[in-house]
């Protein structure tokens, strides 16, 4: 299997430009307001997805995508939008070493969701590394 069609290489990418986006997130917020920072992170993802889908010729007409698509697709842009103002709020008043931390805490509620709403199944050694997620977010919220 190629490199870049494994699942776990682009979740591990993930993992390092969230580190990053925590680390210039807080020093980005440190003179302004943590909403006009996040208004400026987004147009810059915009941009730059533009960009990327255009040069790659990914960019499809809205009319291409169905209804139940476009309804999810705007869910989930609320609920990104509202963690991002949230997570932005949290890293102007707390340390960027327990903000993301406790914001992976999502881990847990991604695997109860999963397993309640789209019918996924985890194992047991999965369900502990998601208990233990918990666990080292909250041993973090104590020590701080």
């Amino acid at each position: 299997m190629e490199l870049t069609s494994a699942w776990w290489f682009w979740a591990l990418l993930s993992a390092v430009f969230a580190a990053l986006t925590a680390i210039f997130a807080k020093v980005g917020v440190k003179d302004i307001d943590s909403d006009v920072a996040t208004l400026i992170r987004t147009v810059v993802i915009l941009v730059t997805l533009g960009l990327i889908l255009l040069t790659l010729g990914k960019l499809h007409a809205p009319t291409d995508i169905g209804a139940r698509t476009w309804v999810f697709l705007v869910l989930s842009g609320l609920a990104t939008g509202a963690s991002w103002i949230c997570y932005f709020r949290a890293l102007k008043v707390g340390d960027a070493s327990l903000v993301a931390p406790v914001d992976k805490l999502s881990v847990i509620l991604v695997a109860i969701f999963g397993v309640t709403f789209l019918g996924e199944r985890l194992s047991g050694l999965q369900w502990g590394g998601v208990a233990l997620v918990g666990a080292g977010a909250v041993l973090l919220v104590l020590s701080g």
